[in-house]
């Protein structure tokens, strides 16, 4: 068995699991996540516990280290949440949240708004900062490279939107 798989889950207060038919959903103070499971993956619930075991050696056990870390990030998700932090570099560059829309002027002719997805919240402690919050991992890192993608750093200056401990390694200009 995968050394992954092996580990069990351990649910804090206030999380309640249901083992479905096929799927399991995660329900906590921060919201619910659900996730199907493979053919001949199975959990089984014990009190505050969470075990993933597996029928066939073959595929089934491909699958069971992985089902085991998806659970314990919903289980974390749902009790604390996930957040990316990004930052702005460039002169003039800005964000702004108004409503259901990210508004960014990044250095071009026009501004951007980026919608923001359901299920995430995005705040702009100050006009160079963006913080992406939200319970499903994947979500939250999905729409921090979009926001990113709009305009990554470029290699000379680093201006752009990057994460907050990204380092940029800069090229050297043209010499003369």
């Amino acid at each position: 068995m995968s050394r992954i798989a092996k580990a069990p889950i351990t649910l804090p207060q206030g999380v309640t699991v249901t083992v479905g038919d096929g799927g399991v959903t995660v329900k906590g103070a921060k919201g619910t996540l659900s996730l199907s499971l493979a053919p001949g993956v199975s959990i089984v619930q014990t009190e505050k516990r969470l075990e993933i075991k597996y029928n066939d050696p073959g595929a089934a056990r491909t699958h069971a280290g992985s089902t085991r870390a998806h659970l314990a990030n919903m289980v974390h998700g749902v009790t604390k949440g996930y957040e990316k932090k990004l930052e702005l570099v460039g002169v003039g560059f800005r964000a702004q949240v108004q409503g259901k829309v990210l508004n960014l002027t990044l250095g071009f002719s026009h501004p951007v708004n980026f919608p923001i997805p359901e299920g995430i919240t995005i705040e702009t402690p100050s006009q160079t900062e963006i913080v992406v919050k939200g319970a499903d991992c994947q979500k939250v890192g999905q729409v921090s490279a979009e926001i990113r993608e709009i305009r990554p750093p470029e290699p000379y200056k680093g201006k752009g939107v990057r994460y907050a401990n990204e380092q940029i390694s800069l090229k050297e200009g043209k010499k003369k």
